[in-house]
């Protein structure tokens, strides 16, 4: 009877709801319909008309609905849950703009403080030099407590013991010269140029000014409670990519729960033309009173009577002053940071021309001050987007991989001894370093990898190391080039050698011609929020010649790293850092990374578009010609200049040290030829913001050839390919290089080799003017497209000109590229003979 009571319930429910809506009127669902109906949403948001009435069929409880009103259910669903995203977002943007709105009225507040500081500085120094016009100068740009610091060439304090007490002195005066640049007028800050404001920035980034030493600070906001924060900023080496360690030599306990720590820190040189540097430091982590946590740091040193570390081989003893962290709550989770970084990084001890780098407080910001927030943002991106990226891979992972790139890379730069790196005997000429490294710790996990079955094992790693200075190269374009024209300077050959070393081993010297590739992949696996950091994997594809070839895989697979690739960027290193793995890529494979380091030594902001490195192919053809750029088209940016070194690593066995140093000698010798001749086309001399459109424009050859192409099309096609208004050959050859088709030569040989190609075909074949004499047209035709050019050649030849169907064509990285139609005719010179063909490719685009 209970059964049929509540059938009867169910069905006169059912009965009402059809009434209601045979009637026009809303339908009441029932909360066991609204269950099933959530059920099915979570399920399928968004189910076809085909879905909707399965379910109906599938869910005997809808069977009373129409299929009308079930789309309108989920429709008004879609929309509550858009609705409450959005309202989460906004209560998210609402906070981060409120906390914003506090840091900026305190920053307002510290400035207000500052600009008193400064009129009254003004005015008392005014009254007390009247008569002295020389001694009135203008100091309104130096704050009152900069302007008084004086005091740093001599101890003001009397010096202290090293006991626990000395100690909690010097920490308890730390922390007070910290706040008072985090948050008072002890440094005249001003704000970085290039940083762009807003609630999802960095934060407030600002430089010193006038203040003894390079200084940095950032206030922002990241979305990680402050213990958090403070464990991450500790452990420096996880962030700071030129921290090589930091050892705790002591700890000490405080009163109020805080810890005093003695600690050594070392940090890698960013360039084979200066020794790195080390700091002995003190460390003082306390709670304020009002919830804040503090960690600060600031250098011992003998004038405070403080416990002394010696000196140590290969580093300079740098300074750093009062430096740290204050981390605060805030409201709705998260913390608001004050970032400041104050070093003496003792500039005397490198070459005068690297001296920028240890002078400029904007350096200083990039490397270190940007980087830590950088850090603590991604960090939290990580944790509120938990999941696993290309490869398989958490986040998490991929940084530590990226990680252990770069630290790979600092530690063949540097070559410390303690790590095993010796210098062996150059051949005479200077410009190459190598050195070997034999120790086992080093070699141990490499051998796993490199045994595969085989008696013999590599032994023995060398690097191969150079620093050469760079006039008016913009090094983000640069970077960019070599990322993605690697033909451009890598040899086939060596990557080959590296390959082998991680696939098969042993590593036996490879000689010419070993293998060939078509071109370059590139895999994304992660990039950084800011996008200042991209990991990849690169797949250099091998190409079989023979039948045994084609039974061996003969791709090259490569991780990579670049950083910097913004040109916008102030004071920022560019990085394209490399290395061998196996296909199983496991993340504790051994590495071996090479790559490139191109450090500005000037601190202005650099001028560019970012995308000049497409006008590069122009560039390499006129820069010989020693056309000098027109007025008003020199680089707004003024000269520039940059360091790059390059260091590159080979494993091997031990009796093949003198081959294998030959070999990479010879290849970085190769490399730094092949990047002078790219970085002479990028120089505001070689190009300009009309990248290869100056007046004259090329050689007189690419004027004559322009011309030669628009004649022969006009008369074998009776229409003009070009819309000019005359002006002679430069408009000519400007016109057809501006062609939005795909326009190119091929020779009349047998081989077909590309001779030229305007910018949209060089952009089609991704490759430069330089390198199309390696392009045939063979190699980007598939088999359709070279069985229809077979076919109509004679009609070419004889006729003048054909039109070919659509198809699919490969770039020289291999990628497939489309087009609507091609035509092709018979380019005629002056006296009527067939010179060339060529060839324009309609509508074309990436598949």
């Amino acid at each position: 009877m209970a059964m049929s009571c509540k059938e009867s319930s169910k069905a006169a429910a059912a009965a009402a709801a059809a009434a209601a809506m045979d009637n026009g009127k809303y339908v009441r669902y029932t909360p066991e319909q609204v269950e099933a109906l959530e059920r099915l949403y979570h399920d399928c948001p968004k189910p076809s008309s085909i879905r909707r009435q399965q379910l109906i069929r599938e869910c005997p409880i809808l069977s009373h609905i129409e299929p009308k009103q079930i789309k309108v259910w989920f429709q008004n669903r879609r929309c509550r849950e858009k609705q409450r995203k959005e309202a989460s977002r906004l209560q998210g943007v609402n906070r981060k703009l409120t906390a914003m709105n506090k840091l900026l009225m305190e920053e307002n507040d510290r400035l207000q403080k500052q600009v008193s500081h400064l009129v009254y500085e003004n005015s008392y120094f005014r009254q007390h030099t009247p008569n002295n016009p020389l001694s009135t100068k203008d100091t309104s740009c130096e704050s009152v407590v900069t302007s008084g610091q004086k005091h740093h060439l001599t101890p003001q304090h009397p010096p202290r013991d090293a006991s626990p007490a000395g100690l909690l002195s010097i920490a308890e005066e730390t922390l007070a010269e910290f706040l008072s640049k985090a948050t008072g007028t002890a440094v005249e800050w001003v704000q970085m140029p290039g940083m762009k404001p807003g609630p999802d920035s960095i934060g407030i980034v600002a430089i010193s000014h006038g203040c003894p030493g390079v200084a940095a600070r950032a206030c922002g906001l990241v979305g990680l409670e402050p213990t958090r924060v403070a464990e991450i900023l500790k452990d420096r080496p996880s962030w700071f990519r030129d921290c090589r360690a930091v050892d705790v030599v002591n700890v000490l306990p405080t009163a109020n729960g805080g810890t005093i720590e003695l600690l050594y820190m070392q940090l890698y040189a960013p360039t084979t033309l200066a020794p790195g540097r080390d700091f002995w430091l003190l460390r003082f982590t306390s709670v304020m009173d009002d919830g804040s946590l503090v960690v600060c740091e600031r250098s011992l040193s003998n004038t405070q009577n403080g416990p002394s570390m010696p000196p140590v081989q290969n580093f300079v003893r740098a300074e750093m002053l009062p430096s740290g962290y204050l981390i605060r709550p805030c409201e709705g989770g998260g913390s608001i940071i004050h970032i400041v970084d104050h070093m003496n990084l003792e500039a005397w001890s490198v070459p005068e021309v690297l001296r920028p780098l240890y002078e400029s407080s904007t350096v200083l910001a990039q490397r270190i001050t940007t980087a830590a927030v950088r850090h603590l943002r991604q960090i939290a991106l990580d944790i509120s987007q938990s999941s696993v990226n290309n490869w398989g891979r958490r986040p998490a992972a991929l940084r530590a991989l990226s990680h252990r790139l770069s630290r790979g890379f600092n530690e063949a730069l540097n070559g410390f001894g303690d790590e095993g790196w010796s210098l062996i005997g150059n051949d005479g000429v200077d410009d190459i370093t190598i050195l070997v490294n034999s120790n086992p710790e080093k070699l141990m996990g490499l051998n796993i990898s490199f045994a595969s079955g085989y008696n013999s094992i590599c032994s023995s790693i060398l690097c191969a190391k150079a620093s050469m200075l760079l006039q008016n190269v913009p090094p983000a374009i640069l970077l960019r080039f070599l990322r993605e024209h690697r033909s451009e300077w890598a040899d086939t050959n060596i990557d080959a050698y590296s390959a082998a070393a991680v696939k098969i081993g042993p590593c036996t010297f490879l000689g010419p011609r070993v293998g060939n590739y078509g071109g370059q992949v590139i895999l994304p696996l992660a990039q950084t929020i800011e996008h200042e950091e991209l990991l990849e994997v690169i797949k250099l594809e091998g190409i079989a010649h023979t039948a045994e070839d084609a039974m061996m895989p003969r791709d090259v697979l490569l991780l990579q790293l670049c950083c910097g690739m913004d040109e916008n960027a102030v004071g920022s290193c560019s990085e394209l850092i490399f290395a061998p793995i196996d296909a199983s890529f496991a993340d504790d494979a051994p590495l071996l990374p090479s790559g490139f380091r191109i450090i500005p030594l000037d601190s202005g902001k650099e001028a560019g578009s970012p995308n000049r490195t497409l006008d590069l192919a122009s560039a390499l053809e006129t820069g010989a010609a020693g056309n000098k750029p027109p007025n008003g088209l020199s680089s707004n940016g003024g000269a520039t200049r940059s360091v790059m070194t390059i260091a590159f690593q080979f494993a091997f066995e031990s009796h093949m040290q003198d081959n294998v140093a030959c070999m990479a000698r010879q290849y970085v010798r190769s490399i730094i030829s092949s990047v002078q001749r790219v970085a002479l086309a990028l120089s505001p001399s070689g190009i300009g913001p009309h990248a290869g459109l100056r007046s004259p424009l090329g050689t007189p050859e690419a004027h004559i050839l322009a011309r030669w192409i628009c004649q022969s099309y006009r008369n074998f096609m009776g229409v003009e390919l070009l819309k000019t208004n005359g002006g002679g050959n430069d408009s000519i050859l400007k016109a057809l290089w501006h062609h939005s088709d795909a326009i190119m030569c091929c020779s009349m040989k047998a081989a077909s080799d590309f001779t030229f190609a305007n910018q949209a075909g060089v952009d089609m074949l991704e490759t430069t003017l330089v390198a199309l004499q390696d392009i045939s047209l063979e190699k980007i035709l598939d088999d359709h497209g070279r069985k229809n050019i077979c076919s109509e050649f004679p009609r070419i030849m004889n006729q003048g000109f054909a039109t070919l169907p659509g198809g699919i064509c490969l770039s020289s990285m291999g990628r497939p590229v489309s087009y609507e139609r091609a035509v092709a005719w018979k380019v005629l010179n002056d006296d009527e003979n067939a010179h060339c063909i060529c060839f324009m490719f309609v509508n074309w685009s990436f598949v």
